[in-house]
């Protein structure tokens, strides 16, 4: 992989990544208009023990813009510049302009809002990056070569060691929302990163479990998991042996399908090359199903779920994707209401087995290289 780390005029950072070396006459456009200067707060909330992130500024963030206006599209027209520049480049990363988490120059500066006392507040630091997978707003993850998948995780594992590095950085999670039903606001295909301050509570809950596990067992729980679907068989959609993807028998949405390597790796850095390219079979393979389910592009959220970057060692970690599609069938959407958001209590209301049938009936292509 070779990456090209550039500057706009505006202070961001833009990372453009290809297999092949890129010429060093590519420069960094900026979009026209002021790039918001934003101070977005952590604030505590006592009765979940969690920080809740407010960035006010996002309100004016670009929403659905049209086809001339796409601000993921390579810059044509230097009178008309874009986030990103022509070139032979396959993938970019650059610093979202509407960020929920920045870098503070100085933390102990005063936030932006007085008053409130009672109230535990703290600078909301950390990165949020855009992931822009092609260059052709007309394309998507799924339909994208595997080469071009494999260098998504040799890029998920670039960030995730360079943000990972920062001092005030504590967890990376890369993650995507697809579609408009699950909100996403730009539809050129894209993921984002968010770099945090601090280790998300459903990160944080999770790893407490598997750490529980481990101590007890001497396994991870993940693998286990994997160990006992594969011994099942019915839910799994994929599997070559170094990696594999199945609908969880205890998942929470209907089309709920996690993908990940049988050994245990804690992040993407560790990855090597031979079970980055198996992942990216087992990636493609599910969007293609989705995709096929559905008829037309299938929305989802696409979470990575990795170690912390906090310093400690977390041999409980292990690297996986998991997806969680807003669709209780291919025609119907899964609202998150009043028992999901109020109690926290999610229903499924259709068998994972059932689901996973579906997914593994329909028919993709073989995915050569």
């Amino acid at each position: 992989m070779h990456a090209r780390r550039l500057t706009k005029s505006d202070g961001r950072g833009l990372v453009l990544y290809a297999r092949a070396p890129l010429p060093d006459t590519i420069e960094a456009p900026t979009p026209a208009g002021e790039t918001p200067r934003p101070r977005p707060e952590l604030r505590w909330h006592p009765m979940r023990a969690e920080w809740v992130i407010v960035s006010e500024h996002r309100q004016g963030r670009t929403y659905h813009p049209d086809a001339a206006a796409n601000p993921l599209a390579p810059t044509l027209d230097p009178q008309r510049p874009t986030e990103l520049p022509a070139g032979p480049w396959e993938m970019a990363v650059f610093e979202n302009r509407f960020p929920s988490l920045v870098a503070w120059d100085d933390p102990s500066a005063p936030l932006p809002h007085d008053g409130d006392a009672w109230l535990q507040r703290a600078p909301a630091r950390g990165v949020c990056e855009v992931v822009v997978y092609a260059q052709e707003a007309d394309t998507s993850l799924g339909a994208l070569p595997l080469e071009r998948i494999e260098l998504l995780f040799e890029v998920w594992a670039d960030r995730t060691r360079v943000l990972g590095a920062k001092s005030f950085v504590e967890y990376v999670m890369p993650f995507e929302n697809r579609g408009l039903e699950v909100g996403a606001t730009l539809a050129h295909p894209h993921g984002q990163i968010y770099a945090y301050g601090f280790v998300p509570p459903v990160v944080a809950a999770e790893l407490a479990q598997q750490a529980m596990h481990l101590e007890a067992t001497g396994k991870g729980l993940i693998a286990d998991v994997i160990t006992h679907e594969l011994a099942d068989g019915r839910r799994v959609l994929f599997d070559d042996g170094t990696s594999v993807a199945f609908v969880p028998g205890f998942a929470r949405y209907p089309y709920e399908v996690w993908i990940g390597p049988r050994e245990a790796v804690r992040r993407a850095d560790e990855l090597d090359a031979r079970t980055r390219a198996s992942l990216a079979r087992a990636l493609k393979s599910v969007l293609l199903r989705y995709d096929g389910l559905w008829g037309r592009p299938f929305p989802y959220v696409m979470v990575l779920h990795q170690a912390p970057t906090d310093g400690r060692p977390h041999p409980e970690a292990h690297f996986h994707l998991e997806f969680y599609p807003p669709l209780r069938a291919p025609d119907r959407l899964k609202y998150v209401a009043g028992a999901e958001l109020g109690a926290g209590a999610f229903t499924n209301d259709s068998l994972p087995e059932t689901r996973a049938a579906e997914l593994r009936a329909v028919p993709i292509e073989e995915l050569a290289r």
